[in-house]
């Protein structure tokens, strides 16, 4: 069994402590994650691991013939080769061993006194050659371009004409096809897409031989990993279990020191508070110099950065009416040729929170930049609500910001005059304290300028924020506090993201972009991927203007099917999606959002429809019709009244979950877990008779 193994391996940088007595062993069936706080080393114990770097002292060792593939977080850039030709190179192991097999046969012909040894290592290598699957090196170098996103009309292009983010991709494609005995991956979703990551997920699934990767993508690492190595002040400690469960028993464990940390901090700040205040009289001087001695003495407890996390909320939402904004028939193309948006319609309703999905190349910055006005060269209109003031943030804001210039000096210049007092409480808020305000924007890493460019949006009051990833480059903790304020933000938000987590933890809507053209999904991004499930397994067909004709929907199914959870999108007869193109002027363009109940145009060649035309009532069926229709009506309020008493009690359940005085007790944990057991049944059990009951309803309508 392949292996690299680490014995009290040691690193310092000048007086500080990167790795202190590091021991780790990674193996074949090793699926683990890296994590710690920005900073904490993780990007150097893995250039340690990979043997690009060396250590201070400990020993590392790596198994005979065992291949380590390693990708850095960016930098990697490639050139003169088509992508094929580029990813070939993949294969130099198999060209060197293919060499070596040549050369041993050759020695086999001219020396036969040495026979059992020569042909014992060429068997090895034969068989090693075979196991790594070089002589299909075709085939796997198009399967791993194709899952990563590449199209086969980019196989041909030279690897010069691609972006940073698709060097980046090319580069992780090759470690891939190496299929390493150990894989070491520093960040290898940073430039991909949802269903470039999704493919990535599987690929390490299944995948036969250890890996070690840092990643910020929380449900990426929960679906990947099964063991997490935290790497704090120096100290590596493994913990079985996803993520999840990692911050879980962290959570747990960090209490005691954060008490003492606690504890500490007040006992320095006496000490501090006694020297300031009579360091200078001399009948205290000897007094003074003594809490001095004792201040110098303590040894300082630290803490995680991810427990200083960013506290922030954005600014109270302006008023505006209930539709944020229209758009008719935007037609845009970058070329002239093929159309991005292609006759595009939307309406937009205050208090959506839309996600924007679809492949790289289908248009998701393009209709953000439209939407937020930074793109004007476009066919159609679009219309903006009433007292609409749009807050916008893309990888752009965050990249242009540069210059010499502090940080501090940066937003003082910028800010409204009011706001200029509470400049360094809110850089204090997203982590820039202390010294920090005084760094110049040219040294800020990629994570801090996201910050810098986040932090902008809370300058002037907005109604409509637009964000363009706004994930990228933060930390999961950071990601944590933005999503909470994105929750309670009460404006309307429309987004492009590709972590998982932070998409359906968010939306409430989802509108996804192909070719030109778009469908919208109301509810969460949970139904949208049961939406697509289905439709590939022929369950269901793929939802278009036609299918949805004569399908009636009441302003309770309406109401039920906006919650913000999106649980109840999840059956078919409670959600609409609507091909772009067919919004009326007026109408809501199949926009679900809580409180809104939007206009459904019905078939007038509906069987139900006809039916119920074919004849006028007489005023005693009428009335009966009537009281019946009630009787339904009335049954389906009481249902989705119980349906939202037991999703409170879920929800509250599931916080508590998150507290760490659950888990001192496993009797509390227990019976809580069986509690939420029994409400997520009954909830599935509600739902099945709520569709019954409005399926019924839907037929009087």
């Amino acid at each position: 069994m392949a292996f690299v193994q680490f014995s009290k391996v040691s690193l310092a940088f000048g007086d500080r402590d990167i790795l202190k007595a590091v021991s780790v062993n990674l193996q074949s069936g090793t699926k683990a994650a890296l994590t710690g706080a920005n900073g904490a080393g993780k990007s150097t114990l893995l250039k340690v691991m990979a043997g690009l770097l060396e250590s201070d002292s400990g020993v590392r060792t790596v198994q005979k013939d065992a291949r380590i593939g390693y990708l850095p977080q960016s930098g990697l850039t490639h050139r003169g080769r088509t992508l094929l030709e580029e990813a070939d190179t993949a294969f130099q192991f198999g060209y060197d061993m293919q060499k070596e097999i040549d050369a041993l046969g050759e020695e086999l012909a001219s020396n036969p006194q040495n026979v059992a040894s020569v042909a014992e290592r060429q068997s090895q290598l034969i068989s090693a050659l075979d196991e790594s699957g070089w002589h299909r090196r075709r085939a796997q170098a198009e399967t791993v371009l194709l899952g990563l996103g590449f199209l086969r009309s980019d196989f041909a292009k030279q690897t010069e004409t691609f972006s940073g983010g698709w060097q980046m991709r090319i580069a992780l494609a090759k470690v891939l096809m190496q299929k390493p005995d150990i894989l070491l991956l520093d960040e290898p979703t940073n430039y991909l897409d949802i269903e470039a990551r999704a493919w990535l997920e599987q690929f390490l699934q299944s995948y036969n031989g250890g890996f070690l990767l840092v990643s910020h993508d929380r449900y990426f690492l929960d679906v990947t990993i099964r063991d997490v190595y935290e790497l704090f002040n120096g100290e590596l400690k493994r913990y079985p279990g996803n993520y999840t469960h990692y911050e879980a028993v962290r959570k747990v464990e960090l209490r005691t020191l954060i008490a003492a940390y606690e504890k500490q901090q007040e006992e320095i700040h006496h000490l501090e508070e006694f020297i300031r205040r009579f360091g200078y009289k001399a009948s205290k001087a000897s007094q003074a110099q003594e809490r001095q001695k004792q201040l110098d003495k303590i040894v300082r407890i630290e803490i995680p950065e991810s427990l200083k996390k960013i506290h922030f909320t954005f600014p109270h939402a302006p008023h505006a009416g209930k539709v944020m904004l229209r758009a008719n028939g935007i037609t845009k193309s970058w070329d002239g040729v093929t159309n991005v948006l292609n006759n595009f319609e939307l309406t937009l309703e205050n208090g959506e929170r839309l996600v924007v999905v679809g492949k790289n190349g289908a248009g998701k910055s393009t209709l953000l930049r439209i939407i937020a006005g930074e793109d004007s060269n476009f066919h159609g209109t679009l219309t903006l609500g009433s007292g609409v003031k749009i807050g916008w943030f893309s990888q752009d804001s965050a990249e242009k910001i540069s210059g010499s210039e502090s940080i501090l000096d940066y937003f003082e210049q910028r800010a409204p005059l009011d706001v200029v007092p509470k400049v360094r409480s809110m850089l204090g808020a997203f982590l820039f304290r202390g010294d920090d305000v005084f760094k110049s924007l040219d040294v800020l890493s990629g994570g801090e300028k996201s910050r810098v460019a986040l932090l902008q949006l809370l300058l002037i009051p907005t109604n409509l924020l637009v964000l363009d990833e706004p994930t990228n480059h933060l930390d999961m903790h950071s990601k944590d506090v933005l999503l909470d304020a994105l929750k309670d933000f009460g404006g309307t938000v429309v987004f492009v993201s590709h972590d998982r987590g932070f998409i359906e933890a968010l939306a409430t809507r989802v509108l996804e972009l192909d070719c030109g053209k778009c469908r919208s999904f109301p509810g969460g991004y949970a139904y949208y991927q049961e939406r697509l499930e289905a439709e590939a397994n022929g369950t269901v067909g793929a939802f278009t203007m036609a299918t949805a004709a004569g399908r009636h929907a009441d302003s309770a199914a309406m109401k039920t099917a906006s919650r913000a959870d999106g649980y109840v999108a999840a059956n078919d007869a409670r959600a609409s999606t609507h091909t772009s193109g067919t919004s009326t002027a007026g109408d809501s363009s199949g926009m679900l959002t809580s409180g809104v109940q939007p206009r459904v145009t019905h078939s007038c060649n509906t069987a139900t429809a006809s039916s119920v035309n074919a004849a006028p009532l007489s005023w005693e069926e009428a009335k009966r019709q009537k009281a019946e229709k009630r009787k339904l009506e009335k049954n389906v309020e009481r249902i989705e009244a119980e349906i939202t008493a037991r999703e409170g009690e879920k929800k509250s359940l599931e916080e508590s979950l998150a507290l760490p005085q659950v888990y001192e007790s496993g009797e509390k944990m227990r019976t809580v877990q069986k509690r939420l057991a029994e409400i997520r049944a009954q909830l599935e059990k509600l739902n099945e008779e709520w569709e019954a009951a409005a399926e019924t309803l839907n037929a009087w309508s």
